[in-house]
């Protein structure tokens, strides 16, 4: 699968603005790509769509088999994680050093001051700035800068660099130099580079794979191509000419720059092996623990018994069956469950009756001893008819007569 696909992605801003228009392209792992057009063609769009600083309007967007539209906020900077930026204007800060420039890119992330000690050095190295640690953003060339840039952009070991005009701001022969160092980036640690230029004679000298964008549709996908541009007397595409430059490095400082990236890959190999050591061990020693409390001997024999006991039906069955053997349980048939439920009843309401009887005694008794009976009318026990049914139950007028 792609590295980095476009599926008919269309980018609408707020404004009404289409920037992009069913564009559609697939870039696969340790590609260099150059993306070319005139200003406002839709550059800037995809490089922005690729770091989720916009959603696409329609279409699908991804990267390293994520979907760029569909990834949630919280999980952008973990994304992001995987690219490093080169902007035009190299955004270096200048009241830190180079080396502290450099690090604070695995600083915002958290890694440990000792990795970083360890890995600032060497990535400078690779960009031929080792000596130029210690000195301030000012203290440099705007090629040099370009370089702390990359530096910054290649410390955290990302699967993509996306270079958004490296070479605008710098003379040829630094563009040249800065280009052959994302080359070499590309071709020796095989970290995929997307860049847009307008410098045609690099382009064109490079030999790379070439879309071209205008008015925010892909016009043009050349596997080799070059940088044309229109002669608007003949109607078609003629290529620019080329311009020799000179290298600005030394073949030692590309050799340095070699051996710098060779350690670099080895450093980082070695902390995925310690790494995968990391959750072995501790997936051991949570495999031994579990195996200790008897944890997947009790798994495996509950699974082997659910697996070889009977259906429900005669797992009942057999408990009855038992039940009978044992003596501790009688077959009982409809009957005889109907007619204890009838014994039951009668046992209720008879109980009822003698409570009512017993209230009714007491109540004659008051009666006749000349109480109150007014006074315990408030309950529906005491109501004047329960009253009067309970007197005519035992016999006694509820208004005898006066002897006199």
């Amino acid at each position: 699968m792609a590295f980095v696909e476009f599926r008919d992605v269309t980018k609408i801003y707020q404004t009404g603005t289409k920037a992009l228009s069913n564009v559609s392209f697939s870039i696969e792992e340790g590609d260099f790509v150059f993306f070319i057009g005139e200003s406002g063609a839709g550059k800037s769009t995809i490089f922005k769509l690729l770091t989720c600083e916009e959603r696409p309007t329609s279409g699908v967007v991804l990267l390293d088999n994520f979907n760029v539209g569909q990834i949630k906020d919280r999980q952008i900077p973990f994304l992001r994680r995987k690219i490093g930026m080169v902007f035009q204007d190299f955004r270096l800060i200048d009241s830190l050093t180079v080396g502290e420039n450099v690090a604070f890119a695995m600083e915002i992330i958290g890694e440990p001051r000792k990795k970083i000690r360890q890995r600032v050095p060497i990535v400078l190295a690779v960009v031929g700035l080792r000596n130029k640690i210690n000195d301030y953003p000012s203290e440099l060339s705007g090629g040099e800068k370009q370089r702390v840039s990359i530096a910054r952009a290649l410390v955290n070991r990302p699967h993509l660099i996306i270079a958004d005009e490296p070479t605008g701001d710098l003379d040829p022969v630094n563009g040249e130099s800065i280009m052959a160092l994302l080359e070499r980036i590309n071709r020796n640690n095989g970290t995929t580079i997307i860049t847009c230029s307008h410098d045609s004679a690099i382009i064109n000298k490079m030999n790379k794979r070439v879309l071209e964008v205008k008015d925010g549709v892909l016009i043009r996908d050349d596997a080799c191509g070059k940088y044309f541009r229109r002669d608007e007397r003949f109607g078609y595409y003629v290529p620019d000419h080329e311009t020799a430059s000179k290298p600005e490095q030394s073949d030692e400082k590309w050799a340095e720059g070699d051996h710098a990236m060779e350690l670099l890959r080895r450093v980082d190999q070695q902390e995925r092996e310690e790494r995968r050591k990391r959750l072995d061990s501790k997936t051991r020693r949570r495999t031994v623990d579990l195996q200790g409390e008897g944890f997947f001997e009790e798994l495996r024999r509950s699974q082997s018994e659910r697996r070889g006991r009977p259906g429900t039906r005669e797992r009942r069955e057999l408990l009855k069956k038992r039940l009978e053997e044992t003596g501790s349980h009688e077959p009982m048939d409809v009957e005889t469950m109907r007619h204890d439920m009838h014994v039951l009843r009668d046992t209720m309401l008879n109980k009822e009756s003698s409570a009512e009887e017993t209230k009714a005694e007491e109540l004659s008794v008051e009666i006749a001893n000349g109480d109150n009976v007014e006074s315990r009318v408030e309950s529906p026990v005491h109501s004047p008819n329960v009253v009067r049914k309970r007197l005519e139950h035992k016999g006694v007028d509820e208004h005898p007569e006066d002897p006199s």
